[in-house]
């Protein structure tokens, strides 16, 4: 395989860039706890917190699909935009004083953070035309790392939330920098696109992206609602159970989101060298199974929880970056960085319902029931992505290996 010089600098600058730039996404949520006393937070509210994020996520990702944004302008210059935008809206916490201005700030902080993953796809692909499903991985490992960068921040203990917001704010903003002024876009660009808006409409008329997003919806209908509420989980857990959670449970968290970096590692490897739909199908196995189990451990041994999270973890995000490998490697080749964006746009709004909906179930049945129900997004995911592999479109992707 001919390398293009450079790639690996590249790769670990962007992967760097996604790390510092994503830390805002989670900052709220991993502060609910001290937010809960301090801002008067009950259930709806906190929940809000993340659910406001995911919506303001897919708003700003159809306003960059629809303006076809990442395909126009520089991708380089939309994350740097992007993460300052998302930076500033973080930072406008410090001075709320209630969830009324910081579910709007949350909204905001979305809205920005969708100029900063969509486009990191499409610029680390200009770099990889060979091994593109590894390169995905591995950037979504930084990115997977950078969401629960605050969980670690704050598992750190004698900090206060507001200093957690200040230090992910920095560390988005420095992300942004890395991505416009340390990194290139690499020697194979895709063609300069013109605007369209129709240029949205048309991305599924193509079945391989289409097939590919429905398999990335059935990721996406379990991924951030375990991101978002395990810490809850874990947390209630430990209390239940005469233990103290102030520590273990963030720390644990940041270990448990933090491994699906691994994850993502190993499952660019595997894409490229065994084929996208069958990686993806296995990751959402596991994870699926995963979801079934963890709930039954409840106010037990919280070293047995880690274990069955952290293999969740791994599992639960694996598979997100050969889903974009895929669209990628199918899409319109003046209009990638249009179909990356709508992709996600859309998954993500099913992250809101499930975000949403985990804890009324908790509450009406139990958290069993809660996560058992996150596990019908990967089987229908994998439906869709064995769909894909005996369709004719997959010999466009991974090389052939569907």
């Amino acid at each position: 395989m001919t390398e293009a010089p450079g790639r690996r600098r590249a790769l670990a600058l962007l992967t760097l860039a996604m790390v510092l730039g994503l830390a805002t996404w989670f900052s709220a949520s991993a502060v609910i706890p001290q937010l809960r006393e301090e801002w008067s937070l009950g259930p709806t509210a906190a929940a809000w917190l993340t659910i406001a994020v995911q919506l303001g996520f897919v708003a700003g990702a159809l306003v960059s699909a629809v303006l076809n944004l990442a395909d126009v302008h520089s991708a380089r210059t939309v994350i740097v935009v992007s993460g300052f935008g998302a930076a500033l809206a973080n930072l406008g916490l410090v001075a709320a004083s209630d969830a009324t201005l910081g579910i709007p700030l949350r909204f905001l902080t979305g809205f920005f953070l969708a100029g900063v993953y969509p486009p990191g796809m499409k610029v680390i692909a200009t770099w990889y035309r060979e091994g593109r499903g590894y390169a995905l991985g591995v950037l979504v490992a930084g990115i997977t790392l950078g969401s629960a960068m605050p969980h670690l921040i704050n598992g750190l203990g004698g900090l206060s939330w507001r200093t957690v917001i200040v230090v992910t704010s920095v560390l988005t903003a420095s992300g942004g920098a890395i991505a416009r002024w340390m990194v290139d876009d690499g020697p194979f660009p895709f063609p300069r696109a013109v605007f369209d808006p129709r240029q949205a409409g048309r991305v599924f008329r193509n079945r391989g992206v289409r097939l590919a997003t429905f398999g990335y919806f059935g990721h996406m209908w379990e991924l951030f609602a375990m991101w978002a509420w395990f810490v809850v989980f874990l947390t209630e857990s430990l209390e239940a159970a005469g233990r103290d959670a102030t520590v273990f449970a963030p720390l644990a968290t940041f270990a448990v989101i933090g491994s699906g970096a691994i994850g993502s590692w190993i499952a660019g490897i595997l894409g490229d060298r065994w084929g996208r739909s069958r990686t993806t199908s296995a990751a959402m196995a596991i994870s699926g199974a995963s979801a079934l189990t963890i709930g039954l451990l409840f106010e037990r041994s919280p070293w047995l929880i880690l274990a069955v999270g952290i293999v969740w973890g791994i599992t639960v995000v694996a598979d997100s970056a050969q889903f974009s490998a895929a669209v990628t490697e199918t899409a319109n080749t003046a209009y990638v960085g249009t179909a990356v964006t709508l992709q996600t746009a859309l998954g993500f709004t099913l992250t809101v319902a499930t975000i949403w909906l985990v804890p009324i179930v908790r509450d009406a049945l139990s958290w069993w029931w809660a996560f058992a129900m996150l596990a019908i997004g990967p089987a229908l995911g994998i439906l869709a992505m064995q769909r894909l592999q005996r369709s004719p479109e997959a010999f466009r992707v991974a090389g052939g290996r569907g």
